[in-house]
């Protein structure tokens, strides 16, 4: 049976990325033991992996169902292709945005969900956050606090912000949000947005503030609109669960 030889180079090289400091200041001595690749190789996979849980918990998506389980047969108006190409990615080295419209019900949010947890399983910085949460936790901070804070959403590689326009905003919210949408634009980075407002509605959702033109023009000027139509499935569900109950008040019981 045939041994490969480990290329100490690559070996020193990941020692050095994992920063085993002590493992390096006697190099020499050690490298040529065999427990010195199990050693590199097992501390290299625990970084990953808790790198990966860091991901998942910094991303906060929560709980979700999978993209298989989505009724493509429900909407009306659903472009599968469309959505099943932006699983791939590619916006976000285009520096594009996503926005999903649509009325409510019709899985906008699950989409997004499953675009950021593919972004995570890569690699790469998430942050999925509904659109009351971020602005009310900004508007809660002055000054420098609100400085840091808008970090938190500018710095991820991917921001997803979900239900634009299913609550009512005062302009100081709108200029948040124009403010993380502007920051990331000028950085280059993407943007996940799930709305059930059309853009002209934007500025009854905002009270009529003045950015609003300029906010939608940010996040519209690199972007792709995934647009969705039909019955909520929440509803559907709704009035199949209320004729099994129907149903079943009208079976006779058996004695």
């Amino acid at each position: 049976m045939t041994t490969t030889t480990p290329d100490l180079d690559e070996l020193k090289r990941r020692a050095n990325r994992l920063r085993l400091y002590g493992l390096l200041s006697r190099w020499d001595e050690l490298c040529s033991h065999a427990w010195v690749a199990e050693l590199i190789e097992l501390e290299d996979a625990e970084r990953r992996r808790r790198s990966h849980q860091y991901r998942i918990r910094a991303a906060n998506i929560g709980d979700f169902k999978p993209i298989v389980d989505f009724d493509w047969k429900h909407p009306t108006k659903v472009d599968r292709k469309q959505i099943e190409m932006l699983f791939d990615l590619g916006f976000l080295a285009e520096h594009e945005n996503i926005v999903i419209v649509g009325p409510n019900g019709l899985g906008k949010s699950m989409i997004a969900q499953n675009l950021a947890h593919q972004a995570v399983l890569r690699g790469i910085s998430v942050r999925y956050v509904s659109t009351s949460d971020m602005l009310n936790e900004l508007a809660a901070v002055d000054g420098s606090a609100r400085k840091h804070r808008i970090k938190r959403y500018v710095n991820p590689k991917l921001l997803a912000i979900d239900e634009v326009g299913y609550l009512s905003y005062d302009s100081r919210h709108a200029d948040l949000l124009y403010e993380v949408v502007r920051q990331r634009y000028d950085a280059g980075r993407s943007i996940v947005l799930t709305t059930n407002k059309a853009f002209g509605d934007w500025n009854q959702v905002f009270d009529s503030a003045a950015c609003i033109v300029t906010l939608v023009d940010r996040l519209t000027h690199r972007s792709e609109i995934v647009e969705l139509d039909g019955e909520s499935y929440r509803a559907k569900e709704a009035q199949l669960r209320a004729k099994l109950r129907r149903e079943q008040r009208r079976t006779p019981k058996s004695r």
